[in-house]
């Protein structure tokens, strides 16, 4: 690297310790923003040398980078931002404090996609879905489809990994000549009626979808989740054994696979490290506290959501909104939301903004109790399971909380 690089790197690294030392964070953004101011060109500087892959979408970033990282890993060390930090500034810091290793994974923001591919040059894209998003502050989904497309003609030697489901996803990876293609499902289609193509309705019958006014329709996926694993391009089953809860969770095993294979790592081989993986940044994390069993549940937008519900048991289940920042300020997107799920359990609220939750549970006519604290919640439910579904800044609370008492 350049010696003004090199002196980035060594800055870059310094303030994510330091920051990391006084409790500050976990330096994952820090140390990437210092370095980027002295050498822009920091993170192309980093990327050199590497087999990169991004894993973009608006939801399971985190968990399929874990589990494509902890697939790779099968190759050699792998730099990844296990944080989650995954803007430039994240990417940056991830790959200085990584220092030099032959792969990297990275979690990419979808707003930042096509930032990211000019600057690292990756092997490999992963495309997972595009949902509606922070809207107070976030492109609308055909907007972002758009961006990706543009994205991938520009450069057309990446290898695209895409979602087969969405018809948004395939629309934007039709940019690139280099597409393999996973079947994961799509619960969530609200976003995705109308064709981005030709703005003619989008017709769904049997796990099929067509546009019923030009050819766009859904490819045939190399890769699939079947029953309890993965069918692969060659036709063979694999059983999945994951730690995480959830169909969704099999579907992003399933591209986690097929972005390793692109690395020529094996399904046989990369299972056994998939099924290593307990928790993703604090998600799907459970913790013991007086008699009861607490697990821990990231759902930031209406598609996160439904997955949610179907991963909870059925138990008591804590809800908790906030509408800070990181969140997205504007909290209409829970009437996106169907909570009726949750009408054969009992339901708690807390946050900032329970009493938006509130007014929407009354509409969906769930029952609930209003709880000030994590701690008051603890005490209203009985010893057994306890599911918690919050999202960014109300998980980060909880999570807090759960360290200060462990």
């Amino acid at each position: 690297m350049p010696l003004r690089a090199k002196v980035a790197t060594s800055v870059s690294k310094t303030a994510a310790a330091l920051s990391r030392a006084a409790g500050r964070g976990d330096g994952s953004v820090i140390g990437g923003w210092i370095g980027l101011k002295i050498d822009p060109d920091l993170l192309a500087h980093l990327a050199g040398g590497r087999a990169i892959a991004l894993i973009s979408g608006t939801n399971g970033k985190t968990t399929t980078t874990r589990l494509a990282t902890a697939a790779l890993e099968v190759m050699g060390r792998v730099a990844t931002n296990s944080f989650g930090a995954n803007m430039p500034t994240g990417h940056t810091s991830a790959l200085a404090k990584a220092g030099s290793t032959p792969f990297a994974v990275l979690e990419v923001d979808e707003h930042y996609l096509a930032r990211v591919i000019d600057a690292t040059e990756p092997r490999v894209v992963a495309m997972l879905n595009l949902s509606r998003d922070q809207l107070d502050r976030a492109k609308e989904v055909s907007m972002m489809a758009q961006m990706w497309r543009d994205a991938l003609i520009g450069h057309p030697d990446v290898r695209v990994v895409a979602n087969a489901d969405d018809p948004m996803v395939v629309w934007a990876a039709q940019g690139s000549g280099h597409v393999t293609w996973f079947s994961a499902g799509q619960r969530w289609h609200d976003d995705s009626w109308v064709c981005p193509q030709s703005g003619d309705p989008i017709e769904r019958a049997g796990g099929d979808w067509w546009c019923t006014g030009c050819p766009l329709r859904r490819p045939n996926p190399q890769w699939r989740v079947e029953d309890e694993g993965v069918v692969d391009p060659r036709g063979d089953w694999h059983l999945v054994k994951l730690q995480l809860p959830g169909t969704v969770n099999l579907g992003n095993a399933a591209t986690a696979l097929a972005v390793a294979a692109e690395f020529g790592v094996r399904p046989i081989e990369a299972l056994p490290r998939l099924a290593t993986v307990a928790s993703v940044a604090g998600r799907y994390a459970q913790v013991d506290r007086d008699g009861r069993n607490v697990r821990l549940l990231l759902a930031k937008n209406p598609a996160s959501w439904l997955e949610a519900f179907d991963m909870a048991e059925r138990a008591p289940t804590l809800l908790s909104i906030n509408a800070r920042d990181p969140d997205g300020l504007d909290t209409s997107w829970l009437y996106d939301v169907d909570f009726a799920p949750l009408r054969d359990r009992p339901v708690l609220i807390t946050g900032d903004r329970a009493y938006d939750l509130a007014v929407r549970l009354e509409v969906n006519a769930v029952p609930f109790r209003h709880v000030k604290s994590f701690e008051e919640a603890i005490q209203a439910v009985p010893p057994g399971r306890l599911e918690v579904i919050a999202n960014y800044t109300a998980f980060q609370d909880i999570r807090a909380e759960l360290d200060r008492v462990l």
